[in-house]
């Protein structure tokens, strides 16, 4: 075998031109792929953060039919504090949560005392909010930023209301709400802070002190409408999701059905659909690699069968067996692909280096340098040169096989 390999490579070596240029083919497949999946996957990251970090949490937590219906925020959907107690227990017993925060979602009338529109409201308690959602005040446009994210008997409102209702920082207001049982209850708030508008349907989230809402809503209570879950490892996402299903997900009220729903962030967010779109992308220009690589080999292992018909119907009539033939060709397919996978590997590595050197930064509605940090996974590099090279030896096979199925008198009468 290393007799065939030396061979191969002398053979490459005495067509240098057409070796360089296929090499320099695989190479430039190699480094986009890597570095379009380096760079899609720190914007995913980036985004997926911002996302989580700053309204969603990793996980939530609800009782069981209530995402079904949360464009109404139903407060009989609540958990009731029992339920409440269990997942506590449930998360302080589970691997990998940094925090949790409860909150309460309902639907309210906002007024200025001159004109009243709808408003989405957020009850949270504001240091497990923001140990849980730590990009949260950074979303404060105007406000303190520094201090609690909201104190009682204040609110932060979206930008949209505020513009939209001339509310501004220190203003009065009153929220109006109706509480489980049809009762409506009226309280005045005052504007601790400005929200950038960027979630929510229409941007209208808003949000108080969770004692506020249950004094609004006449809670007797400790109920909460849901319970987000940060992770300290996003990579474990998969693994903490599967141990709340089966701790969580498997208990049953007294109808004798589950009691508990638990989901990913990605299950209640549009930008899931994003993030899969990035994933697509991964995908198809992972096939343009192949097929630029198939394509190329392909080309260049077809020339030098023909440009060499003269000397395999020499070597097959000195006694080279068709397998050795065979062997030969596949063997410069397969230095074709190692070395284009070394160096576009060895270039695509040294490019995403500069780039985190040099940093690349961007804009997110307000949020101003958002770093790009391109990474790439060491699974991720070797899985796209083991494709390479074995794609490389796939596309010499065909005419690997035509040249040892050559007869060798008629190879030998060739011009």
């Amino acid at each position: 075998m290393l007799s065939v390999l030396k061979m191969a490579i002398r053979n490459l070596l005495r067509y240098q031109r057409r070796t360089l240029l296929t090499t320099l083919l695989i190479t430039i497949g190699i480094v986009a792929v890597l570095l379009f999946i380096a760079l899609s996957g720190s914007f995913r990251a980036l985004m997926v953060g911002q996302i989580t970090d700053s309204m969603l949490g990793h996980l939530q937590i609800h009782k069981r039919g209530y995402v079904r219906s949360i464009d109404s925020l139903p407060l009989t959907l609540n958990m009731k504090p029992q339920m409440v107690d269990k997942v506590n227990e449930t998360l302080a017993e589970l691997d990998g949560v940094e925090s949790w925060s409860p909150r309460i979602k309902f639907g309210a009338m906002f007024s200025n005392f001159k004109e009243t529109t709808n408003i989405r409201l957020n009850a949270v308690d504001p240091a497990r909010e923001v140990s849980t959602c730590p990009l949260l005040p950074g979303r404060i446009i105007d406000g303190d930023r520094n201090g609690p994210l909201v104190e009682s008997g204040k609110i932060l409102i979206p930008e949209l209301l505020a513009k939209g209702m001339k509310v501004k920082l220190g203003d009065s207001i009153v929220i109006v709400a109706t509480n489980r049982d049809g009762s409506v209850n009226g309280k005045t708030f005052a504007v601790h802070g400005i929200l950038e508008g960027i979630s929510g349907p229409g941007g209208r989230d808003g949000y108080m002190h969770i004692e506020d809402a249950r004094d609004l809503l006449r809670m007797e209570d400790d109920e909460i409408s849901e319970i987000a879950i940060r992770l300290s490892d996003t990579s474990k996402l998969d693994a903490s999701y599967t141990g709340l299903k089966n701790t969580l997900g498997i208990l049953k009220n007294k109808q004798g059905k589950p009691a508990f729903e638990v989901h990913k962030w990605e299950k209640l967010s549009p930008f899931s659909n994003i993030a899969k779109m990035i994933d697509m992308l991964d995908i198809f220009i992972k096939v343009m690699l192949v097929s630029i690589v198939l394509i190329s080999v392909m080309n260049v292992m077809l020339m030098a069968v023909f440009e060499r018909v003269q000397e395999i119907g020499t070597i097959s009539a000195i006694g080279t067996t068709p397998n050795k033939i065979l062997a030969l060709f596949v063997s410069e397919g397969l230095l074709l692909g190692l070395l284009g996978s070394l160096v576009g590997t060895l270039l695509s590595l040294a490019a995403i280096y500069m780039m985190n050197i040099k940093t690349i930064s961007f804009s997110f509605g307000r949020q101003e340098n958002l770093v790009l940090e391109p990474t790439i996974a060491t699974a991720e590099v070797i899985s796209i040169a083991a494709v390479v090279i074995i794609v490389a030896v796939l596309a010499s096979l065909q005419p690997a096989w035509k040249a040892s199925r050559m007869d060798p008198i008629t190879a030998l009468r060739h011009v």
